[in-house]
């Protein structure tokens, strides 16, 4: 496997490291050459300095040879920038990582469906461990083409749960309104604003994106 990624933050270089040992190929993408230089002792990989959410940067990364594009750089715009850039040159995967949640709906309604937020995910980590949950087990749920999808219901979508059209091997699992969880049923009437969370097959993720994409 061959992956990119663009930013050298600590997220960036566990997961290269991890790959590397792993031997698959990686490049990574960083503007600062000082960045370069002390990174590239811990990580035997290849460089390319530049500023990422530029094309042609992204172009010398070679996107039709690449399996996945990493966007962990500290700036959740540049972030959603170079995933959009990176999108659009072919790259198969693109993770776009944001730190402020407010972007994950405009992460959605623009296609970016593999967007991670670290921060709460750590942190419901930690509540739930305090609780004695352990959310880990979740994690193993979703194995083979199993993915998680969700969107924000707008107005064309406040009707009867019953009365949106799904693709195949598609099911509702919960949404959230108000930040509250709820368990829906078929005449559960959605909202605007309402979170639903589906779980596919992974060959209709691009369907989902394209159905509820701005």
């Amino acid at each position: 496997m061959r992956a990119v990624f663009i930013g050298t933050t600590p997220l960036s270089v566990v997961t290269a490291g991890i790959l590397l040992r792993r031997g698959h190929e990686v490049i990574v993408i960083e503007g600062d050459r000082e960045r370069i230089d002390a990174v590239s002792e811990e990580l035997p990989c290849g460089f390319l300095h530049g500023d990422p959410g530029r094309p042609a940067i992204l172009k010398e990364a070679d996107p039709e040879q690449t399996d996945i594009l990493y966007c962990l750089t500290n700036n959740d715009q540049t972030n959603i920038i170079a995933s959009l850039v990176g999108k659009s040159l072919g790259f198969r995967r693109v993770i776009t990582c944001i730190d402020d949640p407010e972007y994950e709906h405009i992460c959605t309604e623009l296609a970016l469906v593999d967007t991670i937020i670290p921060t709460r995910t750590i942190g419901s980590y930690l509540a739930d461990i305090s609780e004695g949950h352990d959310p880990l087990v979740i994690s193993t749920m979703f194995r083979d083409e199993a993915r998680a999808f969700s969107f924000v219901v707008r107005d064309r979508d406040a009707v009867p749960l019953s009365e949106i059209t799904l693709p195949r091997e598609t099911r509702v699992v919960c949404l959230y309104r108000d930040d509250k969880f709820i368990l829906p049923e078929q005449d559960t009437v959605l909202r605007v604003g309402d979170e639903v969370v589906l779980i596919s097959h992974r060959n209709n993720m691009e369907e989902l994106a394209r159905r509820w994409a701005k």
